[in-house]
């Protein structure tokens, strides 16, 4: 019997094989970005379209005892966070085995900032055998020059970039799919 349609490509996210990691998006840092409304923007819709899709979420703060909570917009959206004290999120062992147990193939990452947390998160990602995969529009950095810079040392380093649309509609994959009205409306949101 023919198939409907072809095999859908590995090189595609599934809701099943994928986790959100959202990366040090507190307060004091975000305090500090220029670009902080979108960041948290689009940071939010990831987390909303993940748990509407059934997709692992797991977030980090980054020494919060000085640096403060996540962001309240965020942080009812994403589990107790992970404090760590390295700049990596690979710091996060158990977490990662977790996922790694699981067939968590496909990581997508949001957060700050782009050239040191998000940077260190995806190479380290990478090594330990994940698909890092960064939404571009929902990570910054402080200075644009250190933005785009780590934005080309990832894609040149095999890490996927991305952006939040269509990560959400990669998870999603068809309009047939009982989240799709969610996930359309997410897309459809003004922007900040």
């Amino acid at each position: 019997m023919p198939s409907s349609r072809v095999s859908r490509s590995p090189l595609l996210m599934s809701p099943d094989e994928s986790a959100l990691l959202v990366v040090d998006l507190q307060e004091r840092l975000l305090a500090a970005q220029g670009d902080a409304e979108r960041i948290v923007w689009n940071a939010r819709r990831l987390a909303q379209a993940a748990a509407a899709l059934g997709v692992r979420r797991a977030a980090t703060e980054q020494a919060p005892e000085k640096l403060g909570p996540t962001v309240a917009p965020l942080a009812e959206l994403l589990p107790p966070r992970l404090p760590k004290a390295d700049f990596s999120a690979g710091a996060c062992v158990d977490l990662l085995e977790e996922w790694s147990r699981e067939g968590v193939r496909s990581v997508v990452l949001a957060g700050i900032e782009t050239h040191v947390c998000i940077a260190q998160t995806a190479l380290d990602l990478l090594s330990a055998g994940f698909e890092p995969h960064v939404a571009v529009d929902a990570v910054g950095s402080r200075f644009a020059v250190d933005h785009q810079t780590a934005l080309r040392r990832l894609e040149g380093s095999a890490v996927t970039l991305t952006t939040t649309e269509a990560t959400l509609f990669e998870w999603c994959e068809s309009s047939a799919n009982p989240a799709f009205r969610e996930i359309s409306k997410l897309a459809k949101e003004g922007g900040p």
